[in-house]
């Protein structure tokens, strides 16, 4: 009995192993974060252990000769799913029939130059991606935008891929999540997967809103309310969100560096969750368009929300009661973003 059933799951493997494989593009892919990143793609912890893989790679010309240093250390990996990769600097290669698209490249903000600067450089880029979306990839593809200011550029990047739905697209909040998550689950002295809900709200930069009202601490086995268990309302409202709002600015000040391993591994969160769904009873944070948002945020924003995902689609959890000092935070994070916007499609028309 055990024999036939241990052949009948090698043909199952082996049936299943024969999946056509899905065509995954990761932009800025010779950069520190897509380093990374790829490793974990090729090898199956986002897609799946039985999903064949194939990866291009898309970076400007002068990063060419990286990519192809890149691509001999993936083949250097000899990772059973990954059936080939492909480096390129064109978009009409780049995003030919792809089913998911990690736009992790854009210009990042330099000495000296102004925000509607970075904004005018970052328009130009997204608008050529999301047309190239737009005419190239499958209507269903999956695009998450990594790249900073993230909402802005999602934003973008849908506006100029008018054929593929609004819904597909969402930009990166999973990151700062997680650090909510995990520094709530050092100061209650737990592990992180001890803490569920909390809510990333607005834009990925210094105004976004970590917000633990909702959020869900296990210890001894009890669940409890973050604001029960970590019993320092003072430190909740004050130097949990300021720290949340400038981890990024600290690590790079501690490493000379910016984030990547923990953008990789968020990155890796946030896909997976759109593949294979949400747990039961728990919701993360994800920037999405916000058109029929019942928390009172203007309709025509990437604006992170708290989301579940079920089937691949996702949806907002509504209802939840917002306090006077969440309301606050939640409409400052969002004036940030309808100027960003503004300022973007006013470049956008130029």
């Amino acid at each position: 009995m055990l024999t036939l059933l241990t052949s009948m799951y090698l043909v199952v493997r082996a049936v299943s192993s024969q999946a056509e494989p899905i065509r995954v593009v990761v932009t800025g892919a010779a950069g520190q974060i897509a380093y990374s990143l790829l490793y974990s793609i090729a090898k199956g912890d986002v897609f799946g252990k039985d999903q064949p893989i194939i990866l291009i790679l898309l970076d400007i010309p002068p990063m060419l000769p990286v990519l192809e240093g890149v691509v001999m250390e993936l083949q250097d990996c000899a990772l059973p799913l990954l059936r080939e990769v492909i480096p390129t600097d064109k978009v009409e290669v780049g995003f030919k029939d792809i089913d998911a698209a990690i736009l992790v490249g854009s210009m990042p903000r330099k000495e000296g130059m102004e925000r509607k600067d970075l904004l005018k450089a970052n328009v130009a880029i997204f608008k050529t991606q999301g047309s190239a979306l737009d005419k190239y990839a499958k209507k269903t593809v999956k695009v998450l935008v990594v790249g900073n200011p993230a909402n802005t550029n999602c934003l973008i990047a849908s506006k100029s891929a008018p054929s593929i739905p609004k819904e597909n697209f969402s930009c990166l909040t999973r990151l700062d999540h997680n650090r909510a998550s995990s520094q709530v689950a050092m100061r209650c002295g737990v592990s992180s997967d001890n803490v569920k809900n909390v809510i990333i709200w607005g834009n990925h930069s210094s105004t976004q809103y970590p917000d633990v009202h909702h959020a869900k601490v296990t210890v001894q086995g009890s669940e409890m309310g973050a604001y029960e268990v970590v019993k320092d309302d003072a430190w909740l409202r004050g130097d949990f969100i300021s720290t949340v709002q400038l981890r990024g600015a600290a690590v790079i000040k501690a490493r000379k560096l910016s984030s990547a391993m923990s953008a990789a591994k968020a990155i890796c969160d946030h896909m997976r969750d759109i593949w294979f769904g949400t747990k039961e009873g728990e919701f993360i944070s994800m920037g999405v368009y916000a058109a029929g948002n019942t928390y009172g945020i203007p309709e025509d924003l990437i604006y992170s929300f708290p989301i579940q995902i079920k089937n691949k689609t996702w949806k907002m959890v509504d209802g939840l009661p917002i306090n006077d000092f969440s309301r606050a935070k939640m409409d400052a994070t969002a004036a940030e973003l309808v100027e960003e916007r503004d300022t973007a499609l006013d470049f956008l028309g130029q």
